[in-house]
């Protein structure tokens, strides 16, 4: 092997050659090396030759470039895009934030824009793409967004985009969620030996090559996913030196990159740096970006808060420059009041939602928690207005996390449908009640908003489908108005930290410190925001409520207001974060130092978000779901996943509306409420 591996490669090590003698130089080759064996061990690729001859290395070279173009990692006989802005994205004029977005130079590779919901920044996005292309900067581009949901409503305006850019030689956007394989608008299904079978066609497909394994997703030309599979590029996992090869020729877009826990960022920098050090390049997007976050990713010093809280919003970033590049009017200004009410119970919401649904308002409510949710669905339904709620499949259903795939999608059609902001005026009333997962990714345009108190940098997510179009309203909701719902009694319990509704953290029996918003100061800080503002301006106040309710100034002279209580929780948040911090620190994949001695083995998964989400539970065919279609795939709750075996069979019992499946010891019930259990063993 030796010997003819001399004579395919005579000039692999020629005299003299003097290679780079660094340890992120050889992460890179390693990287690269591993994804030509994946392509080359692909036998529609290449022929298994157990004998090559002499003229094998001829062969075997024209094969790889025809196997590069079909898989488009070799984009040079690709037609050049696009550039200029309505071609790209269908609008005629660029905004101020997009039109400053445009003007940065490819040679700065890390960009930051900061602008508000609604605004446009997936259409600056991929502005920068195309003009990134053009100066043969990236070939490519991942598309990182915090959730499954966002993935799937965000790649089919992705893969629309690209075919308006590239025409005819437009690749087809992958979506980058595992289990899930789609290019473009076809859907593969997995056959044995490794095959996939397109829905559109009966053969292999060469340009979805990436999309039939969730390994090689970093490897299309264009995916749309979680930046879960970006992050995999930055831990000590299975892949990783593949993943960032593949990577390093493309722009990496994380959006809503504020949305990250300590964890997350930890290794979010670190992918970051060791993108930007191969010479790739980055655009961070976030309505809600802290200076404190901010600065640490360009590198720059934290600025006090009367000068964080001066910075003009909307905002561009670079590295290269020292303060922002400004571009005030990126969205539509608005003026909206703010409203507090002193319970979060779930019938007296109901009363006022169905109060506001039949005065013709299409109403939103968004809560914390998933069981809260489902307790004002119900309590509507109690409450006589069954109708006005959102229909799915002739039925009232409400919007959260805990649904099959397929159920997911009818609720988010459903959600867009009755929200549309190309709705009729002067049509019906009516109620959607969901959890997070109608925070962002959905275009959809409430008349009022109720809302449970939240982060600030969350509320004003919430806030963003609020009036988000300039569109007809009902009587009485002219003006934009949010509702905020505190705890019983305001703010009191604050004064010894507790936990409810997604409010506060606990500390469980081994000492881990639990919740969903953990950082009191901060909800303190925004109720007091709320109560100080009755009127907001957005976007011009954006910068202030944030930083007034983030920045490390203000949470220093909280804590010290409110005295040893408050001082001792905010111990075990800073705690939890350091320990969240160090654990990312121990699983990068350190490129700047020689190769670890052993890779981790945990579960690829856990890793990228400390087991917030859960396994995705793969449903036995025929499995019907609770809106009378079939389902495959169902996401189990990170919290319930304890014992849970990877690829265990499941037993679905089919019940009225739904069914029933156990894991162990545990039981589950699927019915229009989503997900839910029914017994688990030492609960």
């Amino acid at each position: 092997m030796a010997s003819f591996l001399e004579k395919a490669f005579p000039t692999a090590v020629p005299s003299g050659l003097n290679l780079p003698d660094r340890h992120d130089f050889v992460h890179l080759v390693a990287g690269l090396t591993a994804l030509a064996d994946w392509i080359g061990s692909n036998k529609d690729f290449f022929e298994f030759v157990p004998n090559p001859e002499d003229t094998y290395p001829a062969k075997a070279r024209s094969a790889a470039r025809e196997a590069l173009a079909a898989i488009g990692l070799d984009v040079r006989n690709r037609a050049a895009p696009h550039t200029d802005f309505q071609t790209i994205t269908g609008f005629s004029v660029p905004n101020l934030g997009q039109a400053a977005i445009a003007k940065i130079s490819a040679e700065d590779r890390l960009v930051i824009l900061e602008a508000e919901t609604g605004s446009g920044k997936t259409e600056a996005a991929l502005l920068r793409l195309a003009r990134l292309v053009e100066a043969g900067a990236v070939s490519g581009m991942y598309f990182a967004v915090p959730t499954r949901a966002a993935a799937r409503q965000l790649h089919g305006r992705v893969n629309t985009a690209l075919g308006r850019m590239f025409g005819k030689t437009a690749p087809e956007a992958v979506l980058a969620i595992p289990g899930m394989r789609v290019a473009g608008t076809a859907t593969g299904q997995s056959l044995p030996d490794f095959n996939v079978r397109w829905d559109d066609t009966t053969g292999p497909v060469p340009a979805r090559w990436a999309a039939e394994h969730a390994t090689r997703y970093l490897a299309a030309t264009v995916a749309v996913g979680t930046v879960d599979q970006a992050m995999l590029a930055a831990l000590q996992v299975k892949h990783a030196h593949m993943r960032g090869a593949a990577l390093s020729r493309s722009l990496l877009v994380i959006d809503e990159v504020h949305a990250s826990d300590a964890y997350m960022t930890e290794v979010i920098k670190a992918l970051l740096d060791a993108h930007l050090a191969t010479g790739g390049h980055a655009l961070l997007m976030s309505a809600t970006l802290g200076s404190h976050a901010r600065c640490r990713f360009l590198g720059q010093p934290q600025p006090d808060f009367t000068r964080a809280a001066a910075v003009a919003y909307p905002a561009v970033w670079t590295k290269a420059m020292p303060g922002p590049i400004c571009a005030e009017g990126t969205g539509r200004a608005r003026s909206i009041r703010i409203e507090t009410r002193d319970t979060m119970d779930a019938a007296p919401l109901a009363a006022e939602l169905i109060e506001a649904a039949h005065a013709g308002a299409r109403v939103l409510l968004i809560r914390n928690t998933v069981d809260a949710a489902v307790k004002v669905f119900t309590a509507v339904i109690e409450g006589g207005g069954a109708a006005h709620l959102m229909q799915v499949a002739g039925s009232p259903a409400l919007h959260h996390s805990r649904f099959a795939t397929e159920d997911r999608a009818l609720l988010d059609a459903a959600a867009e449908s009755i929200l549309s902001p190309k709705r009729k005026h002067g049509g019906r009333g009516a109620i959607v009640i969901g959890s997070q997962t109608l925070e962002q990714s959905l275009d959809i345009d409430s008349d009022i908003l109720f809302t449970d108190l939240c982060p600030m940098d969350v509320l004003l997510q919430r806030i963003g489908r609020l009036h988000r179009h300039s569109i007809m309203r009902p009587t009485g909701f002219h003006e934009p108005r949010t509702v905020v719902l505190m705890p019983d009694g305001g703010l009191d319990w604050l004064a010894k930290p507790d936990y409810e509704n997604g409010l506060g953290g606990w500390k469980t029996s081994d000492g881990t410190f639990q919740g969903i918003y953990t950082d009191l100061a901060g909800l303190e800080l925004t109720h007091r925001l709320i109560t100080a503002h009755p009127q907001w301006h957005i976007p011009t106040m954006n910068r202030a409520l944030v930083e007034g309710a983030t920045h490390p100034d203000k949470r220093e002279a909280l804590i010290f207001e409110k005295g040893a209580v408050w001082n001792a929780y905010d111990r075990s948040l800073a705690g939890k974060n350091a320990a969240a911090r160090m654990v990312g620190q121990l699983g990068i994949l350190r490129r700047d130092k020689p190769f670890p001695e052993l890779f981790r083995s945990d579960d690829e998964k856990i890793m990228t978000r400390l087991g917030e989400e859960g396994p995705i539970l793969t449903l036995p065919p025929g499995t019907i779901g609770a809106f009378g279609r079939p389902v495959t795939r169902l996401a189990l709750p990170a919290r319930w996943a304890h014992g849970y075996i990877p690829d265990t069979p499941l037993v679905v019992v089919p019940v009225e509306g739904g069914f029933t499946f156990a894991l162990g010891e545990q039981s589950f019930h699927y019915s229009r409420s989503g997900i839910d259990r029914l017994s688990a063993s030492g609960s």
